[in-house]
């Protein structure tokens, strides 16, 4: 630092005392101390205490202070003595807080008036970058970072003091959170996939991956466009795990697609431009089942079932075996445990469609409470399919289930349910669907 007075001249006296200080390594412990207590109070105050002081230590705390610390390991030094002593001192015409600046060569700010600049600054930077914003909802996004509460903007703070106040890292994530809102695949009616989409903003297909920095805003930049367009959450509460990846696929982003797809058979499907899907066409025709990826699903508008009406089980086995049986005269889905968003947003077209759901699962706590979960989810026409008290009885097995996971059973509320639940509480023990798949290709 060059400190400069009033009058134009360098305080050589100043530096020359800073120099002093340098020579003795006690003194680097003291003002170090000092300089922190500067930092907590704004002021050359309080005390520091010198521990495992050696002799030339207390050799050169008795030259500066002129007083005996004869066999002392340690030494509590306070502001009033160091002042005295710099007072009765040939550097008298300096200041505490100047030799600190000189020492350290750094300016000596107090917390709060840290804090108010840091403030300042920060308040600037996102003044500019508003200004120089070029969109409309890319102000929106920077002007709500201005409140002094929310999750963006205690994100971006903590990313701005991380970086140890670099307002050039600052600038990049708020243009990076522009460029981010304003290429979102679904302005334009597409979808994504995630790597992609951080390849094209940043040339690193890892930029948004779960545990980056910048993977972290893009979700909050996507939970802001999501609020901003108030969509309802009520049906995540049922799939609460899905909820991520559908927030993100709701702007044109697919988070996970090869182990994201859904089972089907006897469907057919359009296009969000209206078009027949003529692979599913396909499929129907020839009555064979095929496996759907999220990202084929994301691009659907409509679907249709035969006689409207679609068959859900939880076992791919007996999915297989009606497949064979049907050959597409009914449409049949494979649940295969808990539902995937692909699961999901078929749900949601096949209720645009009016179709009604046959559901059947498995016999045990998780398996009756992934069928209440699907029928509260779809707002159609929805019947159980052969999950009665009766049927668990003849699809028992000798697979004995836990207290812990029988507890399971006390989530379930459906009347339907209830009187199979109970007997699953009574007996103890799963059942499965494999054991009545008669019963399934009967009808």
């Amino acid at each position: 630092m060059n400190k400069t007075w009033k009058d134009g001249r360098q305080s050589l006296l100043t530096e020359e005392c800073a120099g002093y200080f340098r020579e003795f390594p006690v003194f680097d412990k003291l003002l170090k101390g000092f300089r922190k207590k500067y930092v907590s109070y704004g002021s050359f105050s309080g005390s520091v205490v010198l521990r495992g002081l050696k002799e030339e230590d207390r050799e050169a705390l008795e030259g500066f202070f002129q007083k005996s610390f004869h066999g002392q390991k340690s030494v509590t030094i306070s502001a009033a003595r160091f002042k005295k002593a710099l007072a009765d001192s040939r550097f008298s015409q300096t200041e505490p807080k100047d030799i600190l600046e000189s020492y350290f060569q750094e300016e000596m700010t107090g917390r709060r008036e840290l804090r108010e600049k840091e403030k300042k600054d920060w308040e600037q930077i996102l003044h500019e970058e508003m200004d120089g914003c070029g969109t409309i909802r890319g102000k929106e996004w920077i002007e709500d970072l201005k409140e002094t509460r929310g999750e963006g903007r205690n994100y971006l703070w903590k990313r701005y003091q991380e970086s140890r106040k670099d307002t050039e890292e600052l600038r990049r994530i708020l243009r990076l959170g522009v460029k981010i809102l304003d290429n979102l695949p679904y302005r334009k009616g597409q979808v994504e996939y995630l790597a992609v989409f951080a390849a094209m903003l940043t040339g690193n297909p890892h930029a948004f991956d779960d545990g980056t920095k910048d993977g972290q805003l893009l979700s909050l930049v996507i939970g802001w466009e999501t609020g901003r367009r108030q969509e309802g959450e009520e049906r995540e509460v049922l799939f609460p795990a899905l909820k991520k990846q559908r927030k993100y696929l709701s702007v044109g982003i697919l988070r996970d697609d090869i182990s994201n797809s859904v089972m089907l058979c006897g469907v057919r499907a359009w296009r969000k431009d209206g078009i027949l899907h003529e692979g599913m066409a396909g499929f129907f025709k020839e009555g064979e089942m095929l496996q759907v990826p999220l990202a084929a699903l994301a691009r659907w508008e409509r679907v249709t079932c035969p006689e409207n009406e679609l068959y859900i089980v939880e076992n791919p086995s007996v999915y297989a075996m009606l497949c064979r049986k049907w050959r597409g005269s009914r449409a049949c889905m494979c649940m295969n445990g808990q539902p995937r968003l692909s699961a999901v947003l078929l749900l949601d077209l096949l209720r645009e469609s009016r179709v009604k759901i046959y559901y059947a699962g498995d016999f045990d706590p998780e398996g009756l409470l992934i069928a209440q979960k699907v029928k509260q989810y779809y707002k159609g026409e929805f019947s159980f399919w052969h999950m009665s008290a009766r049927d668990y009885q003849d699809a028992g097995s000798g697979e004995e289930i836990s207290a812990r996971r029988l507890k399971i059973l006390e989530r379930i509320q459906d009347k339907e349910l209830l009187e199979t639940a109970r007997e699953i509480q009574k007996r103890k023990k799963a059942g499965y669907q494999e054991n009545i798949w008669v019963r399934y290709l009967e009808g």
